[in-house]
C-alpha cells in the first residue's frame, strides 16, 4: 500500500506539540493536554463539515468562517459557557500564530483566525466549596475496608490537606514525600513550579500505609507513583472526578447540602483556601499554600461572603481599611487522531 506524505496541517501540529508547546514555551504536559483537546475537536469539527479524514485537512480548511462555526457549535451542542469557548479560541490563536511563523503564504488566513475577538460577557462562575460538616461526611462515605476505598481516603484527604490540584496528585510520586516529622509533599505546579505543602500527622501515616500495600519493594521505588488504579496504572484526572461524584452521591444521604451542589476535584482546592481563609490565614500564605502565580487569583476566595471579604481584604491591605488603632511523536501524517489521544 502506497504510504501518504503528511499534509502541511500534520507537520505543523507535530512541530507544535512536540517541540514548541514543550521545549519552546514550557508547558506543563497537563496543559499541552488542554491545547491537545482544543485542536481535536477543531479538527473533527473540520472533519465532519467538510467530509473528508483529518489525516488529508490542509491548513488551507481552517478558515475563518470554519472556526467561528466551531465556536458555536461549542455553545449550542457541547453546551459549554463562554470561559470554555474562550479558551479554545485560546489555544486556536496560539496555533495560528505558531503557523504564521512557518507558513508565510498562508499569513492572510491566519491572521483572519488571530483576529477573530474573544466572547464578552463571560460571568465567573461561582466557587463551589464543601463547609466542614460536608467534608467529613464525604470522606466517611468511603469504606476503609477495601483496599481501593483506603487509597480513596488518603487521596482525598490529602487533596484536602494540601489544596493541591488534581493533576499534581496525580503526579505524586513516593520521593516526594517526606514523612520525618515535620511530615511534608513536594508538588509539581503549573509551570513546573515546585512548592512544599505541610501534612498532618494523620495523612502522613495514611499514605505510608498505602505505598506499603500497593508498592512492592524494588530499585525504583523511590520513582513509583503514589496513587494508581487497581492495575497499578496511573489515575486519571477523569477517574478522580468519577470517584469523587460516586461519594458525594453518598455522603448526601446524610448531608442533604451536597445534593444541590455541582462539585468537581477542584472543588477540594476551593474548600482547602476556604477553610484556610475562615481559620485567619492570610492571603499571601494562601496563595504560596495553592501555587498561585499572584494575590489576584487568590482574591477570588473574598467573593464567597461579605464576612470572608471584610476579613481578607483587612489582612491584605491592612493600612487601607484596617480599624484604626485601638479598635478590633513524531507522525508521518497517517493517523492525526490518534497521535494526539495518545499524547
Amino acid at each position: 500500500m502506497r504510504r501518504r506524505h503528511p499534509t502541511d496541517l500534520a507537520c505543523e501540529l507535530a512541530r507544535f506539540f512536540e517541540d514548541f508547546l514543550p521545549t519552546q514555551r514550557g508547558l506543563s504536559p497537563h496543559t499541552i493536554r488542554n491545547h491537545r483537546d482544543g485542536i481535536l475537536l477543531l479538527l473533527q469539527c473540520a472533519s465532519r463539515e467538510l467530509k473528508r479524514p483529518v489525516e488529508r485537512l490542509e491548513i488551507s480548511n481552517l478558515t475563518a468562517g470554519l472556526v467561528t462555526r466551531f465556536l458555536g457549535s461549542l455553545e449550542t451542542e457541547r453546551h459549554n459557557g463562554i470561559p470554555t469557548r474562550n479558551a479554545r479560541l485560546g489555544t486556536i490563536h496560539v496555533f495560528a500564530k505558531f503557523m504564521a511563523a512557518h507558513r508565510p503564504e498562508h499569513l492572510a488566513l491566519l491572521q483572519q483566525l488571530i483576529g477573530i475577538p474573544l466572547k464578552r460577557g463571560a460571568v465567573e462562575s461561582p466557587i463551589e466549596y464543601m463547609d466542614r460538616n460536608e467534608i467529613d461526611a464525604l470522606l466517611s462515605s468511603i469504606d476503609r475496608r477495601t483496599r481501593l476505598g483506603r487509597r480513596d481516603y488518603a487521596l482525598f484527604a490529602l487533596m484536602f490537606n494540601t489544596g493541591a490540584r488534581v493533576q499534581e496528585m496525580l503526579d505524586l510520586r513516593t520521593r516526594d514525600v517526606r514523612f520525618d516529622v515535620p511530615p511534608q509533599v513536594r508538588l509539581l505546579g503549573k509551570g513546573k513550579k515546585v512548592r512544599v505543602c505541610p501534612v498532618w500527622p494523620a495523612v502522613a501515616r495514611l499514605l505510608k500505609q498505602l505505598i506499603l500495600e500497593f508498592h512492592r519493594a524494588s530499585e525504583d521505588a523511590a520513582d513509583q507513583l503514589i496513587f494508581t488504579n487497581a492495575r497499578g496504572q496511573c489515575l486519571t484526572r477523569y477517574g478522580v472526578r468519577y470517584l469523587l461524584r460516586r461519594y458525594v452521591r453518598k455522603a448526601a444521604r446524610t448531608v442533604p447540602s451536597l445534593r444541590g451542589k455541582k462539585l468537581h476535584p477542584h472543588s477540594i482546592r476551593h474548600s482547602t483556601a476556604i477553610a484556610l481563609l475562615k481559620a485567619g490565614v492570610d492571603f499571601a500564605t494562601i496563595s504560596q499554600w495553592l501555587g498561585h502565580a499572584g494575590l489576584n487569583t487568590t482574591m477570588r476566595y473574598a467573593r464567597v461572603d461579605l464576612d470572608l471579604k471584610r476579613q481578607a481584604l483587612a489582612q491584605v491591605f491592612p493600612t487601607s481599611i484596617a480599624p484604626p488603632r485601638g479598635g478590633r511523536l513524531l507522525i508521518d501524517g497517517s493517523d492525526v487522531i490518534g497521535w494526539l489521544r495518545r499524547m
